[in-house]
């Protein structure tokens, strides 16, 4: 399933026009914690930065498997969920 982030993906250098926190756990809210986790605001901009067309994720669940960081080292995320409840509301969801 493509989410809503990789529809808008051009080569421009794309900047988002507003933001705001998640409130409840979403699929989507699972893989943009594990972006900023890993240093990146969402797909987008890690597609933008790394140069890459795909992302690597999970088959079963979709959430994002691997991300590689600005200093070159890897993040490696389960396939369940890791955003506990208690970090839903610092997830930034950044619209385009």
């Amino acid at each position: 399933k493509m989410s809503e982030v990789s529809k808008v993906m051009t080569k421009a250098d794309i900047k988002p026009k507003s933001m705001h926190r998640a409130k409840i756990w979403s699929d989507d809210v699972e893989n943009l914690y594990r972006f900023q986790q890993a240093g990146y605001r969402d797909e987008v901009e890690y597609k933008q930065v790394k140069q890459v067309d795909k992302v690597e994720c999970w088959p079963e669940t979709g959430f994002v498997k691997k991300l590689q960081r600005r200093d070159n080292t890897f993040y490696y995320y389960n396939r369940q969920r890791e955003c506990e409840d208690k970090d839903v509301r610092k997830v930034k969801i950044y619209l385009y």
